[in-house]
C-alpha cells in the first residue's frame, strides 16, 4: 500500500505534503485547511510522517532496536488492528515495532534550510501505550500515556548534517501496550479477544500524526491562552525553549477580520516562560460587545501572532500563529450558560471510532465528524473514553460545536492506576484548555476505575481530588466528578438512563419534585446518583447517556439497549425518546447514544460508514424538538 493510495471513506496524506509558505510568516492559524496536526501553534514549514513504516510484532517483549526482524509494512497513523494499516491483526499482542528512514527532502520539507541554524523536532500525536523513539540507534524519547503528544529533539543525532538537510534519521519506535492491562487508560478497547457489549478492538501504537518541523535554536514551544469574556481580557502563557536571554522580549498581536485588536510584548529576563496580558478595548463598548464573543451560532475566531525578538536585530528570532475564542461558561440555578445566557445542550454520544481506522482519523474524516453532527442538529458533543485528536478540536473551534472534553478509563483502582490518570488527565487539560468549544470537563465516567466509590473513601477522595486538580488547571469550565452516577463534586448532575419506554422518560424527567426524589436516591441504574454527602443543590441537571436504540441487522451479535425491528419502527422510536426528553423542563440540556453504529454496538443515529438510518432533516427536526 502506497501513501498516496485512497481507501473505503479514507483520504491518505503523502509522506511530505507540501505544507509550507514562508520562513518568516506561518499562515493565519483560523483558516488552516485542518491537516496541521498542532492547531494553536503553527509554523511555516513541517513535513507530515504518515505512509508506509517498516512494522513487526514483538509478543515477547525480547527484541532490541538494532535486532528486529521487520518483515511487514505498516501505513502509519492507523493502528496494526485497523484494515487501513495494512496489518489488520485484532489478536491479543504486546508490543510493536516501527521503522521508516528520513531523509533530506523531509529535513528540507521541515523548514531545515541549508547553513541554518536551529534543531529538528520529532513529533508524536499520540502512541498508545509506553513509547521509546531511537534515532540513528540513540534512545531520544520515552513516554507513558496513549492519548497525548510527546517531542524529541533529534538535532544532535543527524549532526550538521541535519541543519543543512542532507543527513538521513533513521526512526526507530517500539510501542508496548498489553491488551490485559486494567490499570492503564483503556476506555473502550476491550480485554477481550474479540468485541463484545460496549467494547472494540484495541488500538496498539501509533494512533497521531507523526511529523518533523524545524525550529530556531530559541524558539517558541507552547501557548495556553486563558480569555475572559467579561474583563475583556486575554492572558498568553507562553513556554520558550532553548538560551532565551534576558534582553528578549516575547509580542503577542490578536487580530479578528484584518484588524488589530489587542497587542502586548513583555521582556522575557532570561526565563523560559512568559506571560502577556492583554485588553481588548473594543470589547469595553458594550453595544458591540458580543460581536467577538465566540458560540455555536457565530463561532468567531481570534487569530493570534506570537514574535520572539531580540533587541537591535530586524528579523524575529521565532514567529508561530495561534488562535483563541472569546467566551464565557458558567452553571447556575437550573442552567448552563454560554456568554452569561441559559443554552440548552442538546448533545450526542460520539465514540469517534471507523470502520477502516477505528481510534485513528485522516484530517478530512475528523472535519466530517463534526459536519455531521451539527447537520443533525446537535449543539455540542461527548467524545466518549477519548482525548480526541486536537485536529477534530479545530473543526469544533471553527464551526461552532460544543464539547466535553473526557479521557479514556482504566478499569482498576490501584496506585499504577491513579497515577496514570492524573498525570494523562494532566497532560491532556494543558493540551485542549485553549479551545473554546470545549465547556466542560469529565475525567471520570460511570465509576470505571472508582468501581466501589459508592462505600470505599478512598475512592471518593479520587474522584474529589481529580475535579479539583481539574478546577486547579482550569477554573473556567464546569467539572463533572464522575459522569452518569456517583456523583461526589460535580457542577452539573449528570444521569445516564436508558429506559426504552418515552412515556416513563418523560414522568420521570418532567416533574421536578420526582427527579429530586430520585437524585436523593437511587438512579434508574440502581446506583446512588450522589456520594458523600453533598447535595445536588441548585445545580443544572442534564440526563446525558440515554436512548440507545439498536436497529438490529441480523448480524451475530448485534447490541443495544433496546432495539427496534426495522427502520420505520427506528424512527419511531427515537424520535419518541428524544421528544419526551427534550421536553422535560427541569433538564438544561442531553446527550444522545450514540452517533453511529460502532462494531456490534448497533445503537447509532447513522450507520457505521455515517449514512443515516432515517432522512437527515427528520433525525434533524426529532434532535431540536420542531415539527
Amino acid at each position: 500500500m502506497t501513501a498516496s493510495t485512497s481507501l473505503i471513506g479514507v483520504d491518505v496524506l503523502p509522506r511530505a505534503a507540501a505544507q509550507r509558505t514562508t520562513a518568516e510568516t506561518p499562515p493565519d492559524a483560523t483558516a488552516l485547511d485542518g491537516a496541521y496536526p498542532r492547531p494553536q501553534l503553527v509554523r511555516a514549514a513541517w513535513c507530515e510522517l504518515s505512509g508506509p513504516w517498516e512494522f513487526a510484532w514483538d509478543d515477547g517483549l525480547e527484541y532490541t532496536h538494532d535486532e528486529v526482524p521487520f518483515s511487514r509494512v505498516i501505513e502509519v497513523p492507523f493502528p496494526p488492528e485497523s484494515p487501513a494499516s495494512g496489518i489488520h491483526d485484532t489478536a491479543m499482542h504486546q508490543s510493536a515495532w516501527y521503522r521508516r528512514t528520513v531523509g533530506a527532502a523531509e529535513l528540507q520539507q521541515a523548514g531545515a534550510a541549508p547553513g541554518a541554524a536551529g534543531r529538528v523536532l520529532l513529533h508524536f500525536g499520540a502512541v498508545d501505550h509506553d513509547a521509546s523513539v531511537w534515532v540513528n540507534g540513540t534512545l531520544v524519547a520515552q513516554h507513558s500515556g496513549g492519548q497525548t503528544p510527546f517531542t524529541a529533539d533529534v538535532t544532535p543525532f543527524a549532526g550538521d548534517a541535519a541543519r543543512r538537510g542532507d543527513a538521513d534519521l533513521t526512526v526507530v519506535v517500539r510501542a508496548v501496550d498489553r491488551p490485559d492491562d486494567v490499570s492503564v487508560l483503556r476506555g473502550k478497547q476491550d480485554w477481550r479477544e474479540e468485541p463484545h457489549a460496549i467494547w472494540y478492538h484495541r488500538t496498539t501504537g501509533i494512533w497521531q500524526p507523526v511529523w518533523l518541523e524545524w525550529v530556531p535554536e530559541v524558539s517558541v514551544s507552547d501557548i495556553v491562552w486563558r480569555a475572559d469574556a467579561a474583563t475583556a481580557t486575554v492572558e498568553a502563557e507562553i513556554e520558550l525553549s532553548g538560551a532565551v536571554g534576558a534582553a528578549a522580549t516575547v509580542e503577542v498581536e490578536l487580530t479578528h477580520d484584518g484588524e488589530t485588536v489587542a497587542a502586548g510584548s513583555v521582556q522575557t529576563l532570561g526565563r523560559s516562560q512568559a506571560s502577556v496580558r492583554l485588553v481588548i478595548p473594543r470589547q469595553l463598548n458594550g453595544q458591540q460587545y458580543e460581536e467577538l464573543l465566540w458560540s455555536p451560532a457565530r463561532p468567531t475566531l481570534i487569530g493570534a501572532t506570537v514574535t520572539l525578538r531580540r533587541p537591535a536585530e530586524p528579523q524575529p528570532i521565532d514567529t508561530v500563529s495561534s488562535y483563541l475564542g472569546l467566551r464565557s461558561v458558567a452553571v447556575t440555578a437550573g442552567a448552563f450558560l454560554l456568554n452569561d445566557r441559559p443554552l440548552p445542550l442538546r448533545a450526542v454520544l460520539a465514540q469517534n471510532y471507523w470502520p477502516e481506522t477505528h481510534l485513528a482519523a485522516t484530517a478530512g474524516m475528523l472535519r466530517r465528524e463534526v459536519e455531521l453532527i451539527l447537520e443533525l442538529g446537535f449543539n455540542a458533543a461527548r467524545v466518549h473514553q477519548k482525548a480526541e485528536d486536537p485536529r477534530f478540536l479545530y473543526w469544533a473551534d471553527r464551526l461552532g460545536l460544543m464539547l466535553w472534553g473526557e479521557t479514556a478509563s482504566a478499569y482498576a483502582f490501584d496506585p499504577r492506576a491513579v497515577t496514570a490518570l492524573v498525570s494523562e488527565w494532566t497532560a491532556v487539560l494543558r493540551r485542549d484548555l485553549s479551545h473554546p468549544s470545549i465547556v466542560a470537563w469529565v475525567p471520570l465516567n460511570e465509576s470505571w476505575g472508582v468501581q466501589h466509590i459508592a462505600h470505599d473513601e478512598r475512592q471518593r477522595a479520587f474522584s474529589r481530588a481529580v475535579t479539583e486538580l481539574t478546577r486547579t488547571l482550569d477554573g473556567t469550565r464546569p467539572v463533572i466528578s464522575n459522569d452518569g452516577w456517583e456523583h461526589t463534586d460535580s457542577d452539573i448532575m449528570t444521569i445516564h438512563d436508558y429506559e426504552a419506554d418515552p412515556a416513563v422518560l418523560a414522568r420521570r424527567y418532567g416533574d421536578r419534585d420526582e427527579l429530586d426524589r430520585m437524585i436523593d436516591g437511587f438512579g434508574p441504574a440502581g446506583r446512588r446518583l450522589v456520594v458523600g454527602g453533598r447535595s445536588h443543590g441548585s445545580r443544572p441537571i442534564m440526563l446525558t447517556e440515554f436512548g440507545g436504540v439498536s436497529l438490529a441487522t441480523g448480524a451475530a451479535g448485534d447490541w443495544g439497549y433496546s432495539s427496534a425491528r426495522d427502520t420505520e419502527a427506528f424512527e419511531q422510536q427515537v424520535t419518541a425518546i428524544l421528544t419526551a426528553v427534550g421536553s422535560a423542563e427541569p433538564l438544561a440540556g442531553f446527550c444522545y447514544t450514540q452517533l453511529t453504529d460502532t462494531g456490534q454496538e448497533t445503537n447509532g443515529l447513522l450507520y457505521a460508514d455515517r449514512s443515516p438510518k432515517f432522512p437527515l432533516d427528520r433525525i434533524r427536526a426529532a434532535v431540536q424538538g420542531t415539527p
